[in-house]
């Protein structure tokens, strides 16, 4: 009698090849079990996730986004009601509000990161690499055996065994004489000369004890099993080397900023490697993380850094003798630029205009007395000192921007005016009166 086949379009019956849901894992947690659920759900270790969202967390917000969300409305493996469904009932516990302001963050993260097309380009690109490497292992596990493969295995002989080894009967007998009677002690002795050396079973020669024999030795246990090679200090040493190699080939054409953003993705691009060949061979330590994280800190503060800015601290000194010597743009990657517009002389009626940028140092505007100048100061992370500002201390701030106009001296019958747009990335802007 044959058992009847399944249907597998029958709801009732249970489809074992089904892949598991996703879920957020309680016991392997280290936050909210995010990165555990998905290390179980693509067969993967889960520091490769850890290390993935923490990167993605970095450069642009999407792993906040991403690890606040899942944390909200994926469940447990042993429940069935995610965090968002007990808010809504009224139950506001601190995993809940937890998950809350991990999404908040992250999208407050990402609308600051809008105008930083690099940024945002390098987030996706890891952002599929880590989709992408977690569908192929999940996919690598869900594969199906070769049917040809499996049937040869199950239909091979068992595998033969070694007879065991006899422990304690002797098996060498003196002669017996027609009496019964045997020469020397019971008749029986351990073994013949060089049985020492045949093991610890056959005991010591010449014991006469007949029935049993001095106590062996016992076999040494078998050494433990040898694990995954360590792989951490090699991954170092190649970040360094491929950090080294990336910012010296871009140190002579390119800017400071580009310069330093191409040698840290070289050396994140490294680790990610090496974090990705450990899940198969090898394995990293929990500094690898570290340095991982930390070198993409790196690579996010120096894509904010200012983008002309250059490695070459200079000292430059403008001084146009006339207004048709003031030029249109006065330029200086690092270092002190020093504006002197005291000789300028503007026609009543007329205005001159320029233009100062300074990716990080210090700008001196030397100003007329009698000439009318409207100002307009931006700085992305400095400090900007007025001619009526008699403090000396340095108030660094973030996106300083002030527009000012200074009126002429008292007396000054010939008054034109002069308009100064000055851009500083990092550093402070000095304005003052010519005496």
């Amino acid at each position: 009698m044959t058992e009847a086949p399944q249907n597998p379009t029958d709801p009732t019956v249970p489809d074992t090849h089904a892949p598991p849901r996703f879920r957020r894992d309680r016991r392997y947690k280290t936050l909210g079990g995010v990165c555990a659920g998905l290390g179980r759900q693509c067969d993967m270790d889960p520091v490769i996730f850890r290390i993935g969202l923490a990167v993605l967390s970095v450069t642009g917000g999407v792993g906040l986004i991403f690890y606040g969300f899942a944390w909200l409305f994926v469940p447990y493996d042993d429940e069935d009601e995610n965090e968002f469904r007990k808010l809504l009932t009224g139950r506001v516990d601190g995993p809940g509000l937890a998950a809350i302001v991990t999404a908040l963050l992250g999208c407050g993260l990402f609308l600051s990161m809008l105008n930083n097309g690099g940024v945002l380009t390098f987030a996706a690109v890891l952002a599929l690499l880590l989709a992408g490497t977690g569908y192929w292992s999940q996919q690598r596990r869900g594969a199906d055996p070769d049917p040809v493969a499996a049937q040869a295995v199950a239909d091979a002989p068992p595998e033969a065994q070694a007879p065991p080894v006899s422990g304690a009967p002797s098996w060498w007998r003196d002669p017996i004489v027609k009496d019964g009677t045997h020469v020397g002690g019971t008749g029986y002795f351990w073994g013949p000369d060089g049985s020492e050396d045949l093991g610890p079973a056959y005991g010591a020669r010449g014991s006469g004890v007949s029935g049993g024999g001095p106590a062996t030795k016992r076999p040494a246990p078998p050494a433990p099993p040898r694990g995954p090679r360590g792989i951490g200090g090699r991954v170092f040493l190649g970040a360094l080397v491929a950090a080294g190699i990336g910012t010296g080939v871009t140190w002579d054409e390119r800017t400071l900023s580009a310069s330093l953003q191409t040698g840290l993705a070289c050396a994140l691009g490294v680790f990610g490697l090496g974090i990705a060949v450990s899940a198969f061979r090898g394995r990293t330590g929990a500094g690898s993380i570290v340095l991982a994280v930390l070198t993409a800190g790196l690579l996010t503060a120096s894509a904010a850094l200012p983008a002309d800015l250059s490695k070459d601290w200079k000292r430059e000194t403008w001084t146009p003798v006339s207004a048709a010597r003031v030029e249109p743009r006065y330029e200086l990657g690092a270092g002190t630029g020093t504006l002197d517009l005291s000789r300028v002389d503007v026609a009543r009626g007329a205005s001159v205009s320029t233009r100062v940028e300074v990716g990080a140092g210090r700008v001196r505007l030397v100003l007329p007395k009698d000439e009318r100048v409207e100002l307009r100061l931006e700085v992305e992370v400095g400090d900007v000192r007025m001619p009526d500002d008699p403090s000396k201390d340095v108030d660094v701030r973030p996106d300083v921007s002030e527009n000012v106009t200074l009126p002429a001296a008292r007396g000054s019958d010939d008054v034109g005016l002069i308009r100064v747009h000055v851009e500083v990335g990092l550093g402070q802007v000095e304005v003052s009166r010519a005496a």
